[in-house]
């Protein structure tokens, strides 16, 4: 539907400025802001509540599968890198090394002091497989122990050269799980199971269609026999790598000792996992759900479902609106939506209600209710969806409704706003997915003038010099590779890059 002559909310819409105008739904949302750090933000508290929602709803699926949360040190021995080449290649140009311990003035200015050089550098946590396999190797003695199955919600630090909040930052948070067990089958059963949870995780709590696959061994975590990935797609058609999942096989157990005795007392080498999401999540939120008017938040993850707005005058019945309001939110408050009760804000700050409206449609609060004398008086509210905000003639479509009539449909219109913002993405996920390229030049010409979406291709899984030459093509088309789909249809072409006998096939793409 085209509304005509709309004055929308952000100083910049997405034709216009896909890149800045996810700038201004960060800022406009009051989602985060810069922290004087390069690289590094300020998590403001709407874009942290969303983060805690997404915390408390993972770590709730980590803990039924009988995952158990620990922390690990944020600085770790550079010889624990050292151990693991491959794994340290993959991370050297990203670290972020402590010398020393301690400051000196010297000439008026702050300095290393030469005298605290520390006898080892320490690495500022880019991930946790070295640090958490020592502890392993002296947690699993016997086979009795396995599989043992940790997670930690930490921050990391990886140095980035071109950073852009919640999708790629110096700084983030994420959780990291890692699992260790006796043998590859379990190990690799582990890497599934953690790599659905995020698949379901992301559809369902975030509205997120997503395509889960396996990645080309290219793109594969540094260190891994195979890595698996949740892709969503922005709507700009770019893809967001949303979450990992990977079998590192023995090669970390190898490295930092993890060995058991096992059944017929001979000395085996672990099979590990590890598997995360991070805050990037929230920039996929944005980039998905997000319209010109700011964000649109699944009512899953916001912090608050719904938001009262009473619109006061500095009269009389600003106690009645406010005692209305009040109850209101009471009971609205003993509901139950998507299994915990709904949450719910009575916003009093003493601002302008229209003000407080377009900060909260700015925001994406689900469900907005203004609440004035007139209401009062008749026992209504005046209802505004952030996911249907205009009507046909391209006025805010608030309904004026029945106080009980709200409060009786609440949680099915929750459950409604939910289901439609998936919708509306799986939608466009699936619109934009093509085939039919036969050849190098035929791919090239599905993304011209920065066509959106992905592409499916077949695929051989070529190696060594081969997939390098594949890798310098695709660079020198700006596109990548994304995941091998796991649920497609056998292949009987040839590679699209070789020639050779397809094997699967591979999502080719651009990327953030």
């Amino acid at each position: 539907m085209t509304i005509p002559n709309i004055k929308h909310a952000l100083p910049v819409t997405r034709s216009q400025d896909f890149a800045a105008w996810y700038q201004a739904v960060i800022s406009e949302a009051d989602l985060a802001e810069e922290s004087g750090v390069r690289g590094c933000m300020v998590i403001r508290p709407w874009g942290y509540g969303i983060w805690e929602r997404i915390q408390k709803l993972m770590d709730a699926r980590i803990k039924a599968a009988g995952v158990e949360n620990c922390y690990f040190p944020l600085f770790i021995p550079l010889s624990f890198f050292a151990e693991e080449a491959d794994h340290v290649e993959g991370f050297a140009k990203e670290m972020a090394v402590v010398t020393h311990h301690r400051l000196k003035s010297i000439g008026g200015k702050l300095v290393p002091d030469p005298e605290s050089k520390l006898e080892e550098p320490l690495v500022v946590r880019p991930t946790s497989e070295t640090v958490i396999g020592k502890a392993m190797a002296r947690w699993v003695q016997s086979w009795r122990d396995l599989p043992l199955l940790v997670n930690q919600w930490a921050n990391v630090v990886r140095w980035e050269m071109r950073t852009r909040m919640f999708l790629r930052t110096s700084e983030f948070l994420w959780q990291e799980g890692h699992t260790a067990h006796a043998d590859e089958a379990d190990a690799r059963k582990e890497t599934m199971r953690a790599l659905e949870m995020y698949r379901d995780f992301a559809e369902t709590e975030l509205a997120m269609p997503v395509v889960a696959g396996e990645k080309p061994e290219n793109e594969r975590f540094p260190g891994a026999v195979a890595t698996y990935s949740i892709e969503a797609m922005m709507q700009d058609g770019k893809a967001l790598q949303a979450g990992t999942s990977h079998y590192l096989g023995t090669g970390f157990a190898e490295a930092a000792g993890i060995k058991y005795q096992d059944q017929e007392g001979q000395q085996a080498l672990a099979h590990t996992t590890s598997w995360g999401v991070s805050t990037r999540m929230i920039g996929g939120v944005i980039m998905v759900h997000g319209d010109d008017d700011g964000l649109k938040c699944p009512p899953m993850i916001a912090p608050h479902q719904i938001v009262i707005v009473p619109m006061l005058r500095d009269t009389d019945e600003d106690a009645a609106v406010l005692d209305y309001c009040e109850a209101l939110a009471k009971d609205l408050a003993a509901l139950d939506a998507f299994r915990e009760p709904v949450r719910v804000l009575l916003d009093r700050k003493p601002i302008k209600a229209s003000n407080k409206r377009w900060a909260w449609v700015k925001k994406g609060a689900p469900i907005v209710i203004e609440v004035g004398g007139r209401d009062v008086a008749g026992g209504n509210v005046s209802v505004l969806r952030r996911d249907k905000l205009y009507n046909e003639a391209g006025k805010t479509a608030s309904i004026v409704m029945p106080r009980a009539t709200f409060v009786g449909e609440a949680v099915n219109t929750l459950r409604d706003i939910q289901a439609s913002l998936y919708e509306d993405a799986k939608v466009r996920l699936d619109a934009n997915i093509r085939d039919g390229a036969r050849d190098l030049a035929d791919l090239a010409k599905a993304f011209e003038g920065d066509k959106p979406g992905w592409v499916l291709v077949e695929w051989a899984r070529p190696t060594g010099g081969a997939l390098e030459k594949v890798e310098q093509w695709l660079k020198g088309e700006k596109l990548t590779l994304r995941n091998a789909p796991l649920d497609q249809e056998p292949t009987t072409g040839g590679c699209i890059f070789t020639g050779e006998k397809a094997v699967e096939r591979v999502l080719v793409g651009r990327a953030y």
